[in-house]
């Protein structure tokens, strides 16, 4: 016997698909030596309570779902005296950091490298009191992903949250804030603002910037400032369709920790979930954290 398993899945995700191969991947847990537990969330909050309170009487965690799930585990494994490797089955409509971690599609090829795959310990966020794994975002798009009905992200995948974002331009909202990070000091108005750990967000491959890695001890920071004309605007729009970010009304950068200050409380995503207002938001890195299952390259 390798060990006892905790499978917490969603079973809503990704318009549901998981159900048809749910008796597969119990299927191959037991054949790989692991005694299985399965624990379906019916809620949002469900799967940190279950990561928290049961995590630690088992050698292994996978989680099936979207990035959500995969936040909610995370954050209650967090919370742990014994943190717990994790095993992910992406399930979701876009998967962003599913993407980044080199996970396949295919649910039973993740599932064998749940359980199979190499070790690999990765960077995590803290936000305020809370934990996030890829990214904390304010602004324009960011309320798309928990505004978004399921149906269309089932549909659509991330093409959803395009288009739902793409309804808010007529009544663009800035944000005037100060972002302190690297011993500087940048107040503006902001349009959007993210702090990632991630090589894709939305579905775009280049937002975060180049050279992503989830080990580095560092976040990427991407601030668009509040266009001044039209022109602006437009270059915003054609940077992020193109994927090509190479305009002054985009700030990037690299840091461990960055701290954003406004006088007004901000609505804040964390994950693609909604993640509260804020007026101070202190965001630090966590180095290696979270031991997570990937593909092995080698093999």
């Amino acid at each position: 016997m390798t060990g006892k398993l905790l499978f917490i899945y969603n079973p809503f995700a990704g318009k549901g698909k998981i159900r048809n191969k749910l008796p597969d991947m119990i299927e191959l847990f037991a054949e790989n030596g692991y005694e299985v537990t399965v624990y379906p969330t019916r809620q949002t909050g469900d799967a940190v309570h279950a990561a928290e309170e049961k995590g630690s009487g088992y050698d292994l965690i996978v989680c099936s779902g979207g990035d959500g799930t995969l936040d909610e585990v995370v954050t209650g494994v967090m919370q742990c005296e014994t943190r717990v490797p994790i095993g992910y089955i992406p399930t979701g409509s876009t998967n962003d950091f599913g993407a980044s971690l080199g996970l396949p599609k295919n649910m039973m090829e993740a599932a064998w490298i749940a359980v199979h795959g190499k070790r690999f310990l990765c960077d995590i966020g803290a936000f305020n009191r809370d934990t996030f794994v890829y990214i904390a975002a304010f602004g324009i798009f960011t309320d798309v992903s928990y505004e978004t009905p399921q149906s269309y992200k089932n549909i659509l995948g991330h093409m959803a949250y395009i288009l739902e974002g793409m309804k808010r331009l007529p009544s663009l909202r800035t944000y005037h804030i100060k972002a302190i990070y690297n011993g500087m000091e940048t107040e503006d108005e902001f349009l959007f603002g993210m702090v990632s750990n991630s090589s894709s967000v939305g579905g775009f491959k280049k937002i975060t910037g180049r050279y992503v890695e989830l080990n580095d001890g560092l976040f990427e920071v991407t601030l668009i400032r509040k266009p001044k004309n039209p022109m602006e605007l437009n270059q915003i729009m054609t940077a992020l369709v193109t994927e090509n970010m190479d305009t002054d009304c985009i700030i990037y950068d690299k840091t461990d920790r960055i701290l954003f200050e406004s006088e007004e409380s901000i609505a804040w995503t964390l994950d693609g979930e909604f993640g509260g207002e804020h007026n101070r938001v202190d965001i630090v890195i966590r180095p290696e954290a979270i031991e997570l299952l990937v593909p092995d390259s080698e093999n």
